[in-house]
């Protein structure tokens, strides 16, 4: 037989590795290490259907390259992750002992490298099968659906992570409220600000030349050392100007310091989108009498937005990111979650205050992309 893709073959590879690892771990409480069970043990009757869906992602690597073909193994990626994902459900109602219990019945790593296969897998379909951004993304909000009605259904109450929500809710929702809060505050100026940046860079070739190596100086400073260098000076700007809410620790120096790391990315999409602008572009503009500012607007911030908003994507999913270590000096967030449950050795903790911000962090990333896709088809139009 012929190999026909290399790709889909790590893919098929690191299925099998999965399989070989645990699937769910068990443990008497929160604290003990659990002990691993494997998806040998768990193939009921039931279960066994799972090795159908399995079958085309395992031949894919040798499938010839045709239409049906690809979106049979789409299909059966998609079908294979929920799949999965209820076996885990229905085991962990079987093994919790109720809702009383201190047992935990975790995921395993054998589960996270099985989704992370069926994903990539259903990832690799559609790049194959090609189709716009928002298309895509239509596939991948079906795909989800199943996900959505176990979660809402009540089918994976049982798992420690669940069990850990329900006991931290009012703590979820409050991070959740201070992570956007972080987010949408550091990304207002420091669009206003890198954006006025990137305009002096793309006009004022020695600012650029003082600007990106200072940008660059700021972006490789680590978020930590950071955070801990705004506390002095913003606790004594907070004795000067009482009243104002300025202190070293909390929100004031998280927003500074994920505003100063968003400034590189966008003084450099901003400058990028300029620089594509082309120059017959611009020389029509003048000559029809249209001042700097009326070619900004109507000319080149138009032809520029796309790859702007492309500085803005990444803007965004770098501040989500960041603003997880900005709970170490009290900004609160989903890292409070999460070093909360470091600090008290409780996996699924972590997991509670982790699992959101990636959900969170591909949401927005989705959300420009299909943005931008729409833009440019637009402009092409």
């Amino acid at each position: 037989m012929t190999l026909r893709s290399p790709v889909r073959l790590l893919l098929a590879a690191l299925l099998l590795l999965g399989a070989s690892l645990p699937l769910l771990t068990w443990s008497p409480n929160r604290l003990l290490t659990g002990q691993g069970i494997g998806l040998s043990s768990l193939l009921t009757p039931w279960a066994a259907w799972l090795l159908l869906p399995a079958l085309p992602l395992l031949a894919g690597p040798w499938l010839p390259e045709r239409r049906p073909l690809q979106q049979l193994q789409l299909l059966s990626a998609a079908i294979l992750s929920a799949g999965l994902l209820a076996l885990i459900g229905q085991e962990a109602q079987l093994r919790s002992g109720g809702e009383d219990s201190l047992v935990r019945v975790s995921f395993g790593g054998g589960f996270w490298l099985l989704q992370l296969a069926c994903w990539l897998q259903l990832s690799e379909q559609l790049r194959v099968l090609a189709g716009n951004v928002a298309s895509r993304a239509a596939v991948v909000a079906a795909a989800l659906l199943p996900h959505g009605w176990l979660l809402a259904s009540g089918k994976l109450d049982a798992l420690s992570l669940l069990k850990e929500y329900g006991n931290h809710s009012d703590a979820f929702d409050q991070a959740l409220l201070q992570h956007l809060q972080l987010v949408v505050f550091s990304l207002l100026p420091a669009l206003c600000i890198g954006t006025a940046l990137g305009m002096l860079a793309f006009r004022h070739r020695r600012f650029r030349a003082l600007l990106f190596p200072l940008l660059n100086v700021v972006q490789t400073i680590p978020s930590i050392a950071l955070f801990g260098l705004l506390i002095g000076p913003l606790a004594w700007l907070g004795k000067q100007l009482p009243g104002w809410g300025i202190a070293g620790v909390g929100m004031a120096p998280a927003l500074l310091a994920l505003t100063l790391y968003s400034l590189l990315p966008m003084a450099r999409g901003t400058l990028a989108g300029l620089a594509q602008v082309p120059p017959p572009v611009r020389d029509a503009a003048r000559g029809i009498g249209l001042s700097p500012w009326q070619i900004f607007w109507r000319v080149e911030l138009p032809l520029a937005l796309p790859v702007f908003l492309g500085g803005l994507r990444v803007t965004a999913v770098q501040a989500v990111g960041l603003a997880e270590v900005a709970a170490l000096i009290g900004a609160g967030g989903f890292g409070a979650i999460m070093f909360q449950g470091l600090s008290s050795s409780a996996l699924d903790l972590v997991l509670l205050g982790v699992v959101p911000v990636v959900a969170l962090a591909v949401s927005v990333d989705t959300a420009f992309k299909i943005l931008i896709s729409c833009l440019s088809r637009g402009q092409h139009d």
